[in-house]
């Protein structure tokens, strides 16, 4: 509604401010009978294109056609930036059976009719491509792009389901959007706006700007805000690069006190107290700087835990904060984005928007909930999920098999059948690994549950008996009840460490904490903007796993103050020398040697339970490292057994770019996983190599077959042996029974 506003406002007046937005003049560049703005002068453009490839849940191409004939793509605008252009490029395949010009492609955008393609003889059967331009104030801040197809192949009496009537949109198919920037007005009511916007899609890239080396409570005060950043971010993904006295290409957030401040605000005036304020960018009006300000570093501290705990009433360009209020202390495993592991929770906890668990029309679209658990959640492969699933659904037609398939992580679980009544509930126990192996369903970090209601309806039409016969199609209708319920209480807490890939997937094990009051981070004193920039890194990791902000960490450059602590580790830069000796850490030797253990065979996937002869390092080869290298490192710690080291280590700028990289790419996850992963230009390799060690309780039945598992042939050996010993028992039993009966008939005789 509000670029409606905008638009209206400067289509009327020419321009002005309106609400938080000042934007500039807008004039219409039309072309034949579809109107498109252009940008004015010395306004920041940008051309963006939307590829349907990545809008669609779907990845690849997609058939319209039959009773499925619509499809709907999502898209979302920034709300500091107007659309001036947009145009569609279709590509699209028609059926070669298809009658021209009756058949056609309706294209909506927003409920708004853009334009209809009728389709021709010479695009049956073929790719064909088309650009559609679109009137960008159809558009607003969230859109759905609607393709609509119409399809005949008969001119009478057709059946509406036949196979002949589809069209194929291709997946290159793209929205070509052009941008200009809004100027905003400083002001903080619409904070995190600009500088993290939830209507935009992309990783958010956000510089952290201090006035030169920052000291380590500057680096803790950043990194509390970054998680809190990413807490925000949530899939989309981080990256915080670091400046030292240097002015941002964009949005911005900015560290200063009244005696250390960047060369661009040495005038700037002091403050009293800390403080959080817009600026403008002092060369661009456009880009905007959130600015941290307090006496001294304790005030910038006081200044971001006010913001990660919602302690600030954000309004007009400059807040200040008076006092903070400290949040309860953190339990184990209570991060927000995580299912509780000590009650049962509702599907309506779950849901992330409205109306999520229901689905409408003649082939209902599944069901999808996502959820994420603790990476050491400990499922024996006897147990399952414990679920308790309430639903409801139109009435299948009673000659037709309708039935409501259950699949977790794309893994078929079970089917239940769709009978004639309105509502049913269930409590089932759903495998995790079933027994059958054609059931393979497994927990993970990040889960969906899909639930899809499968309407086996016959479908009349065409030409019976010598009459036309058509039926008017109803759609139907299915409903998980938000108090469904997930159970995870009766689970142990049990993992096989290192286990890089719970790191990179759950921050695991300082995510444990979600303030990671029990995590202790070592910088090295000379750390340079780059190996800032990864703690900053792995903090917004951490916090979009968690969707908790980094409040308690502890962050120190001097060792002493580490050893002996009872706390998870993670190091940054480089190894302190206490650790030198270790066997497992000896990956980086001097500055041009690079220790590689080389398995026989390098699995893709981590391997989280065991070390196989296939993983198991079988030489240690010395390589000369001429290009640029990272590692990430995992051991246990040698103060505590229960706890574990984690080392991100590179040794120049290069090395910590790729190191940053490998950390803010989603994508990298799966392939950082073992005790060691090496990270170069040309990829990841990672592997375990070393001693693994356990992490958590299990009762002490389960962690006896739990051991037995790494060893198969002990694991026979003892079942022959209890095998043996119980025919024997049961043979000896026998023999005694055997024994009393003679003796007593013996003594009857008597």
């Amino acid at each position: 509604m509000i670029r409606r506003i905008i638009w209206i406002t400067l289509l009327a007046l020419g321009g002005g401010s309106v609400g938080l937005y000042a934007a500039p003049d807008v004039s219409a560049n039309p072309i034949p009978e579809k109107p498109i703005l252009s940008a004015p002068a010395n306004v920041p453009t940008r051309n963006v294109q939307l590829y349907f490839n990545n809008l669609n849940q779907q990845q690849g191409n997609f058939t319209l056609g039959g009773f499925s004939s619509g499809r709907n793509i999502d898209f979302s605008i920034r709300k500091d930036e107007l659309v001036f252009r947009a145009v569609l490029h279709l590509q699209f395949t028609p059926s070669p059976a298809l009658i021209p010009l009756l058949s056609q492609l309706k294209i909506y955008v927003n409920d708004q009719l853009v334009d209809v393609i009728a389709i021709s003889a010479e695009q049956l059967g073929k790719l064909n491509s088309i650009e559609v331009p679109i009137d960008p104030r159809f558009i607003n801040d969230f859109n759905r792009l609607q393709l609509e197809f119409i399809g005949h192949y008969k001119a009478i009496c057709e059946n509406p389901a036949h196979s002949s009537i589809w069209i194929d949109i291709d997946k290159h198919s793209y929205l070509e959007l052009n941008f200009q920037t809004l100027l905003l007005k400083n002001d903080l009511s619409h904070f995190p706006e600009p500088f993290f916007d939830s209507l935009d899609n992309n990783q958010l890239n956000l510089p952290i700007i201090f006035a030169g080396q920052p000291d380590l409570m500057q680096q803790r005060a950043a990194a509390i805000l970054t998680s809190w950043f990413g807490s925000k971010a949530l899939w989309r993904g981080a990256f915080f690069p670091v400046l030292n006295d240097q002015l941002p290409t964009s949005h911005a957030v900015v560290f200063a006190t009244n005696s250390q401040r960047p060369d661009f605000l040495k005038n700037y005036k002091t403050v009293e107290a800390p403080t959080v304020e817009m600026i403008s960018h002092p060369d661009n009006p456009y880009i905007k700087l959130l600015l941290i300000l307090g006496r001294d570093d304790q005030d910038l501290l006081t200044a971001v835990h006010a913001i990660a705990q919602g302690n600030v009433l954000f309004r007009g360009p400059r807040v200040t904060i008076e006092n903070v209020k400290m949040l309860e202390v953190r339990k184990p495993y209570d991060a927000p984005n995580w299912v509780p592991t000590d009650k049962p929770v509702p599907f309506a906890k779950l849901e992330e928007t409205e109306g999520q668990l229901q689905t409408k029309g003649y082939t209902p679209y599944p069901v999808s909930l996502r959820f994420n658990v603790p990476p050491d959640l400990y499922l024996n492969q006897s147990r399952g999920i414990d679920l308790r699933l309430k639903y409801r659904y139109s009435l299948p037609p009673e000659a037709s098999r309708s039935q409501l398939d259950i699949s977790l992580n794309n893994s078929f679980v079970k089917s239940y059948k769709l009978e004639p009544k309105g509502e049913k509930t269930l409590i089932e126990n759903i495998d995790v690994t079933s027994k059958n192996l054609y059931i393979p369903a497994k927990l993970g970090v990040h889960n969906q549950f899909t639930f899809d209601f499968a309407y086996g309806t016959q479908i009349a039409g065409g030409l019976q008996n010598q009459q036309c016969i058509t039926y008017q199609v109803i759609n139907n209708l299915g409903v998980i009840d938000g108090s469904s319920t997930l159970n995870l209480s009766n689970y142990s807490h049990f993992i096989t460490m290192p286990n890089l890939n719970a790191f990179m997937s759950a921050g695991f094990p300082f995510s444990i904490m979600a303030d990671l009051s029990q995590t202790i981070v070592y910088i090295d004193q000379r750390s340079q903007a780059e190996a800032v920039s990864t703690l900053l890194n792995v903090a917004g990791n951490i916090g979009a796993e968690t969707g908790y902000p980094v409040l308690a960490m502890t962050l120190t450059d001097d060792w002493s103050q580490v050893k002996n602590k009872d706390a998870d580790l993670l190091i940054i830069g480089v190894l302190p020398k206490e650790l030198h000796d270790n066997d497992d850490l000896n990956l980086l030797i001097n500055k041009t040697q690079d220790w590689i253990k080389k398995p026989l065979n390098r699995n893709a996937m981590p391997d989280t339970y065991r070390v196989t002869a296939f993983t198991a390092a079988e030489s240690k080869t010395t390589v000369s490292a001429m290009g640029s290298v990272a590692a990430i490192l995992g051991i246990q710690s040698p103060y505590y057994k229960k706890r574990s080291i984690i080392a991100l280590l590179a040794e120049n700028q290069q090395g910590f770019s790729l190191l940053n990289r490998a950390l803010t790419n989603n994508k990298n996850v799966d392939k950082v996983f073992g005790s060691v992963a090496v990270i170069r230009d040309s990829g990841i390799n990672s592997l375990r190599v070393g001693n693994t060690y356990q992490v958590g309780n299990l009762p002490f039945w389960e962690r006896f077959w739990h051991s037995l598992k790494k060893h198969p042939i002990s694991l026979a050996l003892i079942s022959l042996l209890a095998a043996v010993i119980v025919t024997f028992l049961v043979w000896n039993g026998l023999l005694r029974i055997s024994k009393r009966r003679l003796n007593s008939s013996q003594q009857d005789k008597t």
